[in-house]
Order: C-alpha cells, then sequence, then structure tokens
C-alpha cells in the first residue's frame, strides 16, 4: 500500500485509515471517530505600541468522547486550522492510549513570541483566553490546555488567572489549565514531563530483547549514540536524562541554525547554556558544527529523537536515514509515506501518540490535584516514614544480637526512610503509564501478523478504546 503525504492531517489521517482497514467497525463510527468535531477561529485586537495589531488563533476540538478535551496551545507563525485539527486528533489517539480521561483538542496563536516585550505578550494571551473562555473553550470541565511549543509555565498561569477572573465563583478554576507554574497550583514535574517521558519509553522498549533486535540493536541503552532535532524544552529533558541517567552518548544535535556533532559526545547543558546565550549551536566548542543541519537525520547513530516539527523526516529523506531506531518526541515528525520507507528499510519507530504522552499523563496528573485541593504526598509520605523507621529499627536492633553487629548505611537509611513526595509520585506515575501503554501496543504488534509496526498497534489500541467509548454512549 502506498501512502501519499497531503500535509499534516493528510498524514495522520493516512496512518488512521491503515489501522481502522485492520479492525472491524462500522463505516460510521469509523468516519465519527475521524473527523474533528469542531473548530472555532477568532480575530481580536490589541491596542500595542500606538496601533491596534489583529491576531487570529485557533481552538479546535477533535472528540468529546471523554469530557474535558485536553490540548496544548501553541504560539508560532506557522500555525494554521490544517495543524491545529492534525494536532487536536493526535490529542485523541495520545489520550486513549495512556488511558488520561480526556478527549482531543488543540490550539495555537499565529504569532512570533519573540517578537513582542512580555507585558505585550501578557496582553495578547490574556485578550486570547477572554475569547475562548466566554465560548467555554478553556474550562475545568469541558477544555483545559496546556503549554505546547512557544508556550510555557508563564502564559498558562496568566490564562488560568484570566479564567478564574472572569470565574470568580469556581473553587475548581486552576483546573482550567494544566502546565502552570508550582506557585499557581501547578505540579512537580510537569516541566520536564514529556521529555522524561520519552526516557521511559526507550527504557521500556530496551526491557524486550525481542524488541531490541527488531530494531538491529544489542543491549541497553548505555553507550548508545543518539542525536537529536531540536533542543527545546522537550529534546533537552529528554537527552540530559538519557546521557546522565542512562548513559546514552548525545553525538548530534539539531537546531534552527545548524548542527553540532561529536562522536565522543556533548555536553547537552553546556550547549543549552550556549544556545541560550548565542541563539544557535554555531561557534561551540564542545562539536563539530555543521550549517546545514539536516545532514544530521540523516547520519550514523542507533537512536534519532525528532523533538522539534512536524514532517522532518519526509519521502525525500527517508531513505538516506541510517539510525536504526527513531522515537518521536514531536508530534508527526515523520510522515505517512515516510514511515512507510522506514518499515520496508526494517527501521523500528516509537511513535509519537505514545512517545510524548508524558505531558499529557502529568498534566492530568495536575488537573487531578486541582479538583482534590491537595498536594500528592502530603497526607501519606510522613506515615510511609514512620512504617520504615520501624522496620529499620528493628533490624538494627536484631543485628546488635549478632557476634560481629552490622549497620545499614547512611545512605541506604536515607533513601529508604524518605517518604515519597509529590515529584516522587509524579514519576512513579508516570514511569507506570508509559510502561502499561507500551505493553498494550506491544501486545498488538507482536500478537497479530496483519500489524507491522508499533505505530499501526497504537492506532488500534486508542481506536478500540475511543469506539468501545461511543458505543457505551449508544452510538
Amino acid at each position: 500500500m502506498s501512502i501519499k503525504s497531503g500535509g499534516f492531517s493528510a498524514s495522520v489521517n493516512a496512518m488512521y485509515d491503515r489501522a481502522v482497514g485492520l479492525m472491524d467497525l462500522g463505516p460510521g463510527l469509523v468516519e465519527k471517530i475521524r473527523v474533528c468535531n469542531a473548530t472555532y477561529t477568532v480575530r481580536f485586537g490589541v491596542r500595542l505600541r500606538g496601533s491596534i495589531h489583529t491576531f487570529t488563533g485557533y481552538r479546535s476540538v477533535h472528540s468529546e468522547h471523554m469530557e474535558p478535551v485536553k490540548g496544548g496551545i501553541r504560539y508560532s507563525l506557522a500555525v494554521h486550522q490544517d495543524e491545529v485539527e492534525a494536532l487536536a486528533a493526535l490529542m485523541t489517539y495520545k489520550c486513549a492510549l495512556v488511558e488520561t480521561p480526556f478527549g482531543g483538542s488543540k490550539g495555537g496563536l499565529c504569532i512570533d513570541p519573540n517578537a513582542w516585550e512580555p507585558h505585550e505578550l501578557e496582553m495578547i494571551t490574556r485578550r486570547f483566553a477572554y475569547e475562548l473562555i466566554k465560548r467555554d473553550l478553556i474550562n475545568p470541565a469541558q477544555n483545559v490546555p496546556a503549554p505546547d511549543m512557544g508556550t510555557g509555565e508563564r502564559e498558562m498561569a496568566w490564562i488560568s488567572d484570566q479564567y478564574q477572573r472572569m470565574n470568580t465563583t469556581d473553587i475548581n478554576g486552576r483546573a482550567c489549565v494544566t502546565g502552570k507554574p508550582p506557585h499557581a497550583g501547578g505540579i512537580a514535574g510537569r516541566v520536564e514531563a514529556t521529555g522524561r517521558g520519552v526516557q521511559y519509553a526507550l527504557q521500556e522498549f530496551f526491557r524486550h530483547p525481542e524488541d531490541i533486535k527488531a530494531a538491529g540493536l544489542s543491549g541497553s541503552l548505555d553507550g548508545k549514540r543518539v542525536i537529536v532535532q531540536g533542543l527545546g524544552n522537550v529534546g533537552y529533558h529528554a537527552a540530559s536524562f538519557l546521557a546522565a541517567e542512562d548513559g546514552a552518548k548525545i553525538t548530534g544535535v539539531i537546531e534552527r541554525d545548524g548542527a553540532v556533532h561529536n562522536e565522543e559526545g556533548l555536553d547537552v547543558d553546556a550547549l543549552r547554556a550556549h544556545i541560550r546565550t548565542t541563539g544557535g549551536v554555531a561557534n561551540f566548542a564542545g562539536g563539530h558544527y555543521e550549517r546545514d543541519g539536516t545532514k544530521l537525520l540523516v547520519a550514523e547513530c542507533d537512536i534519532l529523537i525528532p523533538a522539534a516539527l512536524e514532517g522532518v523526516i519526509h519521502a525525500d529523506n527517508a531513505a538516506n536515514v541510517k539510525a536504526p531506531l527513531i522515537i518521536e518526541a514531536a508530534n508527526g515528525p515523520v510522515t505517512a509515506e515516510a514511515n512507510e520507507i522506514l518499515l520496508q528499510k526494517g527501521c523500528v519507530i516509537i511513535p509519537d501518540l505514545y512517545a510524548n504522552a508524558g505531558g499529557v499523563t502529568v498534566s492530568y496528573f495536575e488537573w487531578v490535584k486541582n479538583l482534590s485541593h491537595i498536594r500528592f504526598g502530603r497526607m501519606q509520605r510522613r506515615a510511609e516514614e514512620a512504617r520504615h523507621h520501624v522496620l529499620v529499627n528493628e533490624l538494627e536492633r536484631l543485628s546488635t544480637n549478632k557476634s560481629v553487629p552490622w549497620t545499614l548505611s547512611d545512605d541506604f537509611k536515607r533513601n529508604y526512610l524518605r517518604g515519597a513526595g509529590e515529584l516522587e509520585l509524579v514519576r512513579s506515575g508516570l514511569d507506570d503509564t508509559m510502561r502499561a501503554a507500551y505493553g498494550a501496543m506491544r501486545d498488538v504488534w507482536h500478537g497479530r501478523e496483519d500489524v507491522p509496526d508499533l505505530r499501526t498497534a497504537g492506532f488500534i489500541v486508542s481506536i478500540g478504546r475511543i469506539a468501545a467509548s461511543y458505543q457505551a454512549k449508544g452510538l
């Protein structure tokens, strides 16, 4: 089967069609799940620098099989309706795969956030939020945004405050948006969540020898050569964790102004500091600079992590990709046509609807925290510590009765006695989610001869769960 690409939404729909073609669903339900329910376009003016500037924004709701719907808001001059609707569809499938109780949504504002001063960006963000809030397109029970490309904790705090100003009696107002800073109702571990999820996804992949062999690899993550495209929030955290905790070597990083390469491994923190100072990777002392960064997409490595934009691996360059394992940290970095070419080459792809689901998973934890009005770990942490103290004290008492007494090390006691706080619980919940979701995909991948890859398996799992939700509603 040949899949021709024709835009981001066409690529997502092609992957959807491949999966539903292997499922026993009626044509009406297939179409219902496929289509985007609604897209709201808003054009609003803000007086800035002595004149009125008009901005265009979108909020798309793909599926309301579960509510609220969930999805980030991105700020970029490349934002358009097709992209927002495709991203909303991916959110639907992603939420179903990792079993967060949300439908899929997405938003975007056509703007270059770097072109405006912070106070100007706040005015723009608040007005955009106002336009969405008054139509219930931001609401704790109906539509809950989060950060995306070009936005972060700061913008989410502005949106949260704007909602609470407009809904002063809503006790759950902080749950209207996730990805907020901790002091504004956020949750520990949210900033790192998507990158941490990429790490957990790779760790789970490398727990299965059969899957490692399918990618033509062996061993563990230790020593694996990794190339990362995009050292933003997701790419940086994924690279940092893989290098520091799993022993992987980050041999290449691709950015807007080119790429930097070092087979001995790059210092990710130093490189990020250099990018923040200079605006790019050029002149970084720790590696070789390549002006044409796309060359590193097809360079020798063990793992390729596209963590920037959609469609960077396409029909024109897929045949030259040498990485045996690709993990999609960005949304839609591999087009449907490229996906087919890579499969024929024997490349294994860990798909975006699973690999970058760490963000929405921890957003779910934040939403629950806001609705419950209590910090995770607050009620049980000291009880856990007290119970552990009882065990340690008893072990040490028993040791004194031996002819050669022994004692537990200070490091062991410190780590064992400490009860789980919010960050530890968030990471535990994320790790558990990524393991369970991979297991569900893997069962389909290896359990059915007609399912060629993890992406198709992931879509089958997601679509099956969405279909069951609609059928329970009587559709």
